[in-house]
């Protein structure tokens, strides 16, 4: 087999079920290996950076490893984005781009990016936005390389990898052809570590101290959901979410205080910050869940921070105790451990102060009010539904008024945060989970920017229902520039007939401009299980609850 074949067979080795990416000169043989697979489904995308987005939503609530392809130079640019977000958020991603074979390379080849002769040094660039980056130099390599990088994508706190194929290599013979070998283990914690915990804990409790714990995203990525809810349950601690672990454990649950940070719940922000201990775990502090790095915001506490990367332990806010490794084995240990030194603990009643049971302004023009669009979207979503909340002000409206019980999820765009990630990311969001209604709120500054791969999920049956939040402006910003300057500028734009875009693509959008007409619409496009629009017009002049004060 060639390289190629080599480099395909060992994804399906790696159960690697869909792979996303661009046809191009340097790659355009991959495709002749894809092609020939019976196990892997490839979804060619309209743009690049898609293909990335949609690798991030492939393997953000699975096991799977997100793969996204481009051929070299411009393709292979396009694919930053979303690497960016796999290295920011975790999420184990695999880029393949093609490369200038070695005898053309300084001599200004098509689409060369090696960084002779004034051209782009690509392998530098991938090095500054990834785990580790590769060059396939001759075939005996692949299958090391390929066994290195899928494990380097799971290894300790995950993050994408990448590979060069030089467009000489990809046809050559790989006479040396094994199956590659994923030997990924969990990190576990250090037992003495967990004990200092177990006894910060039992003391807290022992003199009835307020506790509070502040759940991430990385009990999601450990599958920790049991063994945390047994947690907080026996040791009765009430818990806050951070955005992007909404839904992680039941919001409704007796000891759930919401959305903890800059949008968070008013309930969870005033009991977390009169608590004296505070358990984090899975979480990293980003600059929303903290008020803005708010220098005191653990003043006068205990914190005990668990995370799966060293260097987020006291990277913003020093730990009374830290504790590196997997959430899952932490959370069972520290359990354990709590149990020999702590008896039955009495039930907790807190009182709750959630966006989603306030009441809001009304919105000035009667057009719809975003707040209230959300809270229908909530009503009616089934069990386990996944929703992906693009970057702008439609992100802390879902943030604030999902109130998610039935083991659904929640994803905000994370810290790196660019626009558009999620309205493609939810097509390999659904790729890997096809059992799942995958719902996209998004703006519609956000859709603009990558609505084309509307045609992707109708080509390739992938049936997302984007909700469309159509004010016609960046909202969010907006109100950044008004709160600091008293003023805005270039904030407003047109959109098209969504309904008629949708109708030449080949798939359906409701236009809905009254509130009750939202929810018949979004069970239709549920119940249909195609590739959906809904165009909502919402008020521009309400604002989520967000400090935007700040520069």
């Amino acid at each position: 087999m060639d390289v190629n074949e080599a480099i395909v067979r060992s994804l399906e080795h790696a159960g690697v079920g869909h792979v996303f990416g661009g046809s191009g000169q340097v790659n355009g043989s991959m495709l002749l290996a894809l092609k020939r697979s019976s196990l892997i489904k490839t979804v060619i995308i309209r743009n690049e950076q898609a293909a990335s987005f949609m690798a991030c939503g492939y393997a953000m609530f699975s096991d799977k490893l997100g793969v996204c392809f481009a051929t070299g130079g411009p393709g292979e640019f396009n694919l930053f984005s979303g690497l960016a977000v796999a290295y920011s958020d975790s999420l184990p991603v695999l880029a393949i781009s093609g490369y200038t074979s070695a005898p053309d390379r300084g001599k200004g080849a098509l689409n060369e990016a090696t960084g002779l002769s004034r051209t782009p040094d690509s392998p530098k660039m991938f090095a500054a936005t990834t785990k580790k980056t590769f060059v396939i130099e001759n075939p005996g390599q692949t299958c090391d390389i390929m066994e290195e990088a899928v494990n380097l994508a799971y290894e300790g706190r995950p993050g994408p990898v990448h590979i060069h194929v030089p467009k000489n290599v990809t046809i050559m013979q790989v006479n040396n052809f094994r199956e590659i070998k994923l030997d990924i283990k969990p990190v576990l914690p250090d037992a003495r570590k967990i004990s200092e915990a177990a006894e910060l804990l039992s003391r807290a409790i022992a003199a009835g101290d307020q506790i509070t714990a502040i759940l991430g995203y990385g009990i999601i990525r450990s599958h920790a959901e049991k063994e945390m809810l047994d947690f907080v349950e026996k040791f009765q601690v009430p818990f806050c979410l951070t955005m992007d672990a909404k839904g992680l454990l039941p919001e409704d649950h007796a000891l759930s205080l919401g959305v903890y940070g800059t949008s968070g719940d008013p309930g969870a922000n005033k009991y977390l910050n009169a608590s004296k201990l505070v358990l984090a775990i899975g979480n990293s502090f980003a600059q929303n869940a903290t008020f803005g790095f708010k220098a005191d915001l653990f003043n006068d506490k205990t914190l005990i921070h668990i995370n799966i990367d060293p260097h987020e332990i006291g990277k913003i806010y020093k730990a009374a105790c830290g504790i590196v490794g997997d959430a899952k084995p932490a959370i069972t240990a520290l359990g354990r451990e709590l149990s020999k030194k702590t008896g039955t603990v009495a039930a907790k009643k807190i009182i709750k102060e959630k966006w989603y049971d306030l009441l809001h302004e009304k919105t000035p023009s009667g057009k719809i009010h975003p707040g209230d669009l959300v809270k229908v979207i909530s009503r009616n979503l089934p069990a386990d539904t996944i929703v992906m909340g693009d970057a702008g002000s439609h992100m802390l409206w879902l943030n604030c008024y999902l109130n998610l019980a039935k083991n659904q999820r929640y994803q905000n765009p994370g810290s790196f945060g660019p626009m558009a990630s999620h309205v493609n990311g939810a097509i390999g969001v659904k790729c890997a989970n096809p059992d799942k209604h995958v719902v996209c709120g998004c703006g519609d500054g956000a859709y603009l920017m990558a609505g084309f791969e509307l045609l992707t999920a109708i080509q390739y049956d992938i049936p997302v229902t984007w909700v469309i939040f159509n004010n016609g402006e960046f909202n969010v910003i907006k109100k950044f520039l008004i709160n600091l300057f008293n003023e805005h500028a270039f904030m407003t734009f047109k959109n098209p007939d969504y309904v008629k875009y949708a109708d030449a693509c080949g798939a359906h959008c409701t236009r809905v401009e009254k509130l009750d007409d939202f929810e018949p619409a979004f069970k239709k496009a549920l119940a249909s299980n195609k590739a959906n629009l809904i165009d909502v017009v919402v008020e521009g002049e309400v604002y989520p609850p967000f400090a935007l004060g700040k520069v």
